[in-house]
């Protein structure tokens, strides 16, 4: 087995490494033969939040359809576009692809509709946003180990999941503007795949309709490509296969034009470390303009065909009155929090304390929770 000294040779002067890792913020003897990423990684899909992904929304419904996207799926989805990416840029795969596997650890049950939900009932106490809640997951409510809370995953990890905080700090570098680039990597991934995965779910959904995506230049050029690499036999293939090539020619597309813009923007920069990349002003690692203007297309069709659509509404606004429900019963009745969560209540607040245990749930327990009840069905 190649040492890591050796493995890291093969990185690119700007990657992070993890021989060069600002550490963890309890310090921990290193393995034998694992990275300390490689070691975040495996906390993390060992983590129990990280199987609850399995059960909550993405779009539709968790139990909606065998065959639509929870918010596992996507997230296995974006680990694989940001390992994808980051070996092409010569960056560390394994550092990218563990920032991915934690990115929607802190998601609300009900998907977007129900952290627009919980924000709203946290108004006056901090709102909620699932990225800082995917941050305070693995760094407070997992609990793995009898030393700590959290995961004591390293410093580049935590630093990747704060990807909306406008400044940033380094143990060594304090305030810097920018994150790694695999930090980078893994944010743009959620888009590629989000694109691709709502998509093909809507369209498998009925709720999107190819006639009407073939306005957007992107789905436009995907579909070609799609009928050049079919030789011919995609208009033949049956509506499954058909739309998932299409879609497969989109990332494929959205990945190509990510790598070959990211790579002349490092190379235009002038980086020669992760530090220096830190430092730079703006991000590097970004679509082309042309396609970042395409992309807004694809987004705002999204959002008006397809999450504003009645059926999707429909069912989220009648979740999210039941989850409404439940957050006023765990107020009024700490008592059912059960003994972890009230563990927490001096220090956190009865109000973060419930948010914490609501986000946690799956679609499907949330949902059992409402029914115990005793209220009327929606």
């Amino acid at each position: 087995m190649p040492s890591v000294d050796s493995r890291e040779s093969l990185l690119a002067p700007y990657a992070q490494r993890s021989s060069e890792s600002a550490g963890r913020a309890r310090a921990e003897q290193e393995h034998s033969f694992r990275t300390c990423y490689q070691r975040d990684r495996d906390r993390i899909i060992h983590g129990t939040s990280f199987r609850r992904l399995d059960g909550k929304t993405q779009v539709f419904l968790n139990g909606k359809g065998d065959h639509y996207r929870t918010r596992l799926t996507h997230t296995i989805e974006v680990a694989s576009i940001s390992r994808t990416v980051a070996r092409a840029l010569g960056l560390n795969e394994d550092l990218a692809e563990a920032i991915a596997l934690a990115h929607d650890l802190g998601h609300t049950p009900f998907g977007h509709s129900g952290e627009e939900t919980l924000d709203r009932l946290m108004k006056d106490h901090g709102g909620f946003d699932h990225n800082g809640q995917s941050l305070r997951v693995v760094e407070t409510l997992e609990e793995s180990y009898p030393q700590q809370p959290g995961l004591n995953l390293s410093h580049e990890v935590t630093e990747g999941l704060r990807k909306h905080d406008s400044t940033l700090t380094h143990p060594k570098l304090g305030d810097h503007p920018s994150a790694s680039l695999e930090a980078q990597v893994a944010n743009v991934a959620d888009e590629i795949a989000y694109y691709g995965h709502d998509l093909e779910d809507g369209l498998a959904s009925g709720l999107l309709l190819e006639k009407e995506l073939e306005d957007l230049d992107v789905w436009r050029e995907a579909s070609a490509k799609a009928r050049e690499e079919s030789g011919g036999l995609l208009g033949s293939a049956g509506a499954r296969t058909h739309r998932k090539f299409i879609i497969r020619c989109l990332i494929n597309r959205e990945v190509e034009d990510l790598v070959a813009t990211s790579r002349a923007a490092i190379s235009a920069s002038g980086v020669t470390s992760a530090d220096e990349v830190r430092r730079h002003p703006v991000k590097l690692v970004s679509y082309s303009p042309e396609l970042k203007s395409r992309n807004a297309s694809i987004r705002r069709h999204l959002y008006a065909k397809f999450y504003h659509h009645p059926e999707v509404r429909g069912t989220n606004d009648k979740v999210c009155r039941q989850m409404k429900a439940v957050f006023a019963d765990l107020v009024n009745n700490p008592s059912s929090l059960g003994s972890r969560s009230l563990t927490r209540l001096e220090r956190d607040g009865l109000h973060r304390v419930v948010a914490d245990y609501v986000a946690g749930m799956t679609d499907s327990y949330l949902r059992s929770r409402y029914e115990a009840l005793g209220f009327p069905s929606l």
